[in-house]
């Protein structure tokens, strides 16, 4: 919640643009995010990400992310991913999930760590409200009710959870 905080329009209980407690960063010399007929309210997304009409609401997009055609992100921090994927580099992997999120892939309240390779078509939802969950092998837990993809997981399309 403190982050999505941070996207709050009224009066946010942090800003990154308060002259007296200024931010640094590192520069990372990415190119300007790219959305195309996205629908984006009240969220923050970050350098270098490729956004395809999909739907973001309340949510902290990370660098580097890709959200494909069709998706719905609502509530949800994505930590981006570390480095840009050749189609190539792809294609060496069995079942070829590319880091990002796959095409028609609705995720709500939920954290993805960084290079999550998400199907098309999943659901990250948590439809029946799991408060408690250990599913490593599967690429998440829940905990407190929120859902959390493990950085480097694969989530093959089609997945519920």
């Amino acid at each position: 919640n403190a982050n999505l905080n941070c996207n709050a329009p009224d009066a946010p209980k942090f800003s990154f643009y308060d002259r007296g407690t200024p931010i640094y960063t590192q520069s990372r010399f990415l190119p300007p995010s790219k959305l195309l007929d996205a629908q984006v309210t009240r969220s923050t997304i970050g350098d270098g990400c490729f956004i395809h009409k999909s739907v973001i609401n309340n949510s902290m997009i990370g660098l580097r992310s890709n959200i494909q055609e069709g998706c719905v992100i609502e509530d949800t921090m994505i930590m981006g991913a570390d480095y840009y994927e050749e189609t190539h580099e792809c294609e060496s992997l069995p079942g070829c999930t590319p880091i990002g999120i796959g095409a028609g892939t609705t995720i709500r309240r939920a954290i993805i760590d960084k290079n999550a390779r998400i199907g098309m078509d999943c659901q990250i939802t948590n439809k029946e409200n799991v408060q408690e969950a250990n599913e490593e092998e599967k690429g998440y837990i829940i905990k407190d009710g929120i859902i959390v993809i493990i950085k480097d997981s694969i989530i093959p399309n089609g997945t519920i959870i």
